[in-house]
């Protein structure tokens, strides 16, 4: 069965956006700050390590939270002139019951 996606809530879009880039940041962060903590030297990467392991992921879920109101809105006024994305969906079979050990 075709469907068309014609509009996309802005709000729930930037909520969704924002947490999603929010989560991404936490897991990759420890990543990106392991170098710095581990190069000899000034006590400044400390410092700087713990401001970025902060301030990183609020920026990039606002980041994304403002991204998502910005594409939603930007989608739904190109879905206005085009009709919106078409795409098929199936109903999911049933799920089978979990065999007994």
């Amino acid at each position: 069965m075709k469907k068309r996606l014609r509009y996309v809530a802005p709000l729930q879009c930037g909520i969704v956006l924002g947490v999603f880039y929010l989560v991404l940041s936490v897991l990759f962060v420890p990543f990106i700050l392991l170098p710095v903590l581990l190069r000899k030297g000034s006590s400044s990467p400390a410092i700087f390590g713990g401001a970025f392991v902060i301030l990183i992921p609020l920026l990039y879920g606002a980041i994304g939270f403002i991204g998502g109101i910005i594409a939603a809105a930007f989608y739904n006024l190109v879905a206005k002139w085009t009709g919106g994305l078409e795409f098929e969906v199936a109903e999911a079979p049933p799920k089978l019951p979990d065999a007994a050990v």
